[in-house]
């Protein structure tokens, strides 16, 4: 746990996939990826699946549902999920928070290891919302994608996560600046997808910025040409970094990654030399 001013932040864990290292770095030769993370027999890496719980003026907002409950037996193997701390909703019970008491959800895009927490199945396969009183945001862009998916797309977003969300009113399209309460604001960072979310953290002058896929580990943010190869626009993620680094800097802004296990919060710095790096700040997981 920590604040922002008066802001309290928990950082959770939906749990631990491991990825073909190809995925998170790219086009990033293994000789200098491997000094960051060195991956397995089968060249795989492991990604975190870290969600934000946000108390603010006695509202509960929840950013990112992970891969939720919705997941058979051979999707559990594809991702080859471990939840070693539990899954989200365990993580929220650890700090006295049951699914009812979530006032709002952000989802910083709509790919599947981002919001199928969204909804659960009962015994009969009904899908119902798994946060059931919170009003869910996503940006208006993203969503138009994640409806009119291609041959490379198709394979992450599935109308599940959201569908019955629209039905009972509970799933709100919005814009860039978009204000989900006092001192937390959706904010555009497109490159990962065209419509791709970061979401600011603001109170008494401190600042904190989830960078969402914007950076999905601490190395993607401290150099601008290392991306993943699921952005779908890579340099238009380029440039993003670029406006959101300098921001960090002006702000001294706390960052948070979404999958990154051993720098998953740290503080951008510039060296003598102009060089810059993401200084980890030690947080153990709620």
């Amino acid at each position: 746990m920590f604040t922002i001013g008066n802001i309290t932040v928990y950082l959770l864990n939906d749990g631990i996939t491991q990825a073909d290292a190809g995925g998170p770095f790219g086009l990033v030769p293994r000789p200098l990826y491997q000094r960051y993370y060195e991956p397995d027999a089968q060249n795989t890496i492991p990604m975190s699946l870290h969600s934000l719980l946000i108390q603010t003026d006695g509202k509960n907002i929840l950013v990112e549902t992970g891969l939720g409950a919705k997941l058979t037996d051979k999707m559990r193997e594809n991702w080859r999920l471990t939840r070693p701390q539990g899954d989200l909703i365990e993580g929220l019970a650890r700090i006295g928070i049951t699914p009812d008491q979530i006032d709002s959800v952000i989802n910083t895009h709509l790919h599947s290891d981002h919001c199928s927490g969204n909804t659960y199945f009962d015994a009969e396969w009904g899908v119902h919302p798994a946060f059931p009183n919170a009003h869910y945001y996503a940006g208006k862009t993203e969503f138009q994608d994640a409806t009119h998916t291609n041959e490379r797309t198709a394979g992450t977003y599935y109308a599940v996560n959201w569908d019955v969300l629209i039905e009972r009113g509970q799933f709100n399209l919005i814009e860039d600046g978009y204000s989900v309460a006092e001192g937390v604001r959706m904010v555009s960072s497109a490159g990962h997808t065209a419509g791709h979310m970061s979401v600011v953290i603001e109170s008494d002058g401190e600042y904190a910025l989830f960078t969402g896929d914007m950076s999905s580990y601490a190395v993607h943010f401290e150099r601008l040409a290392w991306m993943t190869s699921y952005d779908v626009l890579p340099l238009i993620t380029l440039e993003s970094k670029r406006q959101w680094q300098q921001w960090a800097l002006e702000h001294d802004a706390l960052l948070i990654f979404p999958h990154d296990l051993k720098r998953p919060v740290g503080k951008l710095r510039r060296d003598e030399k102009g060089r810059l790096s993401v200084e980890a700040i030690p947080l153990a997981y709620d």
